[in-house]
């Protein structure tokens, strides 16, 4: 199914870049506690527009893909259409395209996907249609959320976590999503010989998710300190373009002990 993908005029004008990780979602400043953390939570909520294409993989495989959120525990199997298999849970994937691609070389794995940003979900499902994918399904929702009401403990086999928001300023650090709360809350989701993939193009960052997944007992690196990129994930045209330019990007996979 190919949905063509153009700009619709029905929905109010929006800024198709994402805002600047230094402007508060909120319009909060620093002399009080930002909204976002009065409570954990896996996203900041961006601006941007839905294409027409994206809004008619909505209306055509939203009821089909979509699993909306309810705090009750989510029947795995149920939810892949009966597809019985290993279930990765993706937080925040931008545009589907490395989704996308994973769910084509992994066919026998499950994708959970969490994103709040409408025009991904929309990108998403598009692909999906395009590629004839049947192992995704879309939470549009607050991974947090997700994972304490809807996911039971120890039955992932896999997280992924690719180019979160690095918050550069060191006063927004403390927003970053791999922190040791959330670490332990999907250390804990994971089955045993489950994993935490991570990756991102900002060193600090990286370097604080090493010291952060080190940390957490249940886990133990597959590396000494960064891991090879693995097969599956691919290099997408920002990473290719940072490549370029001569920026890195540093990969972490954890395993949960046995």
């Amino acid at each position: 199914m190919n949905i063509p993908d153009t700009v619709s005029n029905d929905l109010p004008p929006g800024d198709d870049a994402p805002a600047s990780p230094e402007d508060d979602a909120n319009g909060a400043t620093d002399s009080k506690p930002h909204p976002l953390h009065r409570r954990l939570k896996s996203f900041v909520k961006r601006a941007g527009r839905t294409t027409d294409g994206q809004a008619r993989a909505f209306a055509e495989l939203g009821p089909l893909f979509l699993i909306p959120y309810t705090p009750e525990p989510l029947d795995l199997t149920a939810a892949f259409g009966g597809r019985a298999g290993p279930t990765v849970l993706e937080i925040g994937f931008g545009m589907g395209e490395a989704t996308a691609h994973i769910a084509t070389v992994l066919p026998e794995t499950n994708f959970l996907c969490c994103e709040v940003h409408e025009p991904g979900v929309g990108a998403l499902l598009k692909r999906i249609g395009e590629q004839q994918l049947s192992n995704i399904r879309i939470c549009a929702h607050d991974a947090v959320d997700v994972l304490d009401h809807m996911l039971q403990p120890g039955t992932l086999a896999g997280v992924h976590v690719f180019f979160p928001d690095p918050w550069h300023k060191k006063r927004h650090n403390k927003r970053r999503l791999i922190q040791p709360e959330f670490v332990t809350k999907l250390a804990q989701h994971l089955r045993p010989g489950g994993y935490i993939h991570c990756a991102t193009d900002w060193q600090p960052y990286a370097e604080q998710m090493l010291e952060v997944l080190a940390a957490e007992p249940l886990l133990r690196n597959t590396a000494e300190g960064y891991a090879p990129k693995p097969e599956y994930r691919p290099l997408t045209k920002f990473e290719n373009r940072g490549i370029k330019l001569g920026h890195g990007v540093w990969d972490l996979v954890f395993e949960k002990r046995a």
